[in-house]
């Protein structure tokens, strides 16, 4: 997988303990996303199709007549994201291109409450000020917020958009780097993150012939790859690809593990908002269409490069 190296240039990167899904509660907003670098840029994402009424629970039964009267701004939705904002989640930090997971995912929300070109204002925000409690500038926040029942003791949710799979990672001449089964990963040497939830899903699923090896941090990681400690590394996709592009030097993604994932991102919005159930709404109509499966697979693995290796 081709990284921006020239993302190194633009964040200021502290040192960054590898975190795996079900962390504490700081995992999922300390990483930046990873850049990534895609031969072609998909075509701009259509925002002039008209909302489907798919869904229930709310006054005209579609996500558009539950959200009328119910953004903070009469006639604008006002959408939330990094600043800044990094692939494979935002291309070019330009939500409003609609190029990227998240403005993808974000854009098609908008459709589905309505609202449309000029009616679509995005700003940015930092993850921190997003989900603590208080009053809000934004109808909804995307940016990889893991839901937690902590959070949700300050904000509000949507439904889960993604649930982050498992991903393998590691030097580009590994010979974990041909993986495509779960059979495949299990006669590797497997490094993991301390203290991470993903330390017992390589123990108990992946199941490798020898026991994994536990690190404390990126130095330690970096020094097993290339001793040949360590065959590859597993976390959660997007620590991955952060890492990848960031943090270790010639490191790639190898792939996603089907069915690994277990923490889910969802719109953030401020505590109790009515507007949650019309989010809601526009999620279950993205779902039943298949457009958020496929704005999916578009920016989390065929843009990423990171294939399914299979169960």
């Amino acid at each position: 997988m081709r990284m921006r190296k020239s993302l190194l240039a633009s964040v200021v990167v502290a040192s960054l303990v590898l975190a795996a899904c079900g962390d504490d509660d700081d995992e999922d907003g300390a990483a930046a996303p990873a850049a990534t670098d895609a031969a072609t840029t998909p075509p701009a994402l259509d925002t002039t199709a008209a909302p489907s009424t798919t869904g229930g629970g709310a006054a005209g039964g579609g996500a558009a007549d539950c959200a009328a009267g119910k953004t903070i701004e009469d006639g604008v939705l006002t959408i939330a994201t990094g600043e800044p904002a990094f692939p494979p989640y935002v291309l070019d930090n330009d939500p409003a291109s609609g190029q990227g997971f998240e403005a993808a995912v974000g854009m098609a929300v908008a459709r589905e409450l309505g609202f449309t070109g000029d009616a679509v204002k995005w700003i940015g925000t930092s993850f921190d000020a997003a989900v603590a409690p208080g009053p809000k500038d934004f109808d909804f926040n995307l940016q990889q917020f893991t839901i937690t029942p902590e959070r949700a003791e300050a904000v509000s949710f949507s439904q889960g958009y993604y649930t982050a799979p498992q991903a393998i990672f590691g030097l580009a001449d590994s010979p974990a780097a041909s993986a495509t089964t779960l059979d495949d990963l299990k006669g590797l040497k497997i490094g993991v993150a301390a203290s991470t939830t993903t330390i017992d899903y390589v123990e108990q699923v992946i199941a490798p012939d020898s026991d994994p090896y536990i690190f404390n941090d990126n130095a330690a990681a970096k020094t097993a790859l290339e001793s040949n400690q360590i065959d590859a590394i597993v976390s959660d996709l997007p620590t991955a690809l952060y890492i990848t592009a960031v943090e270790i030097e010639g490191t790639t993604v190898y792939g996603q593990i089907e069915g690994s994932g277990t923490d889910e991102f969802g719109l953030l919005l401020a505590k109790d908002n009515p507007l949650v159930e019309c989010v809601d709404l526009a999620l279950d109509a993205l779902k039943q269409s298949g457009e958020l499966d496929e704005i999916t697979t578009e920016w989390m693995s065929d843009y990423t490069e990171a294939p399914m290796i299979a169960l």
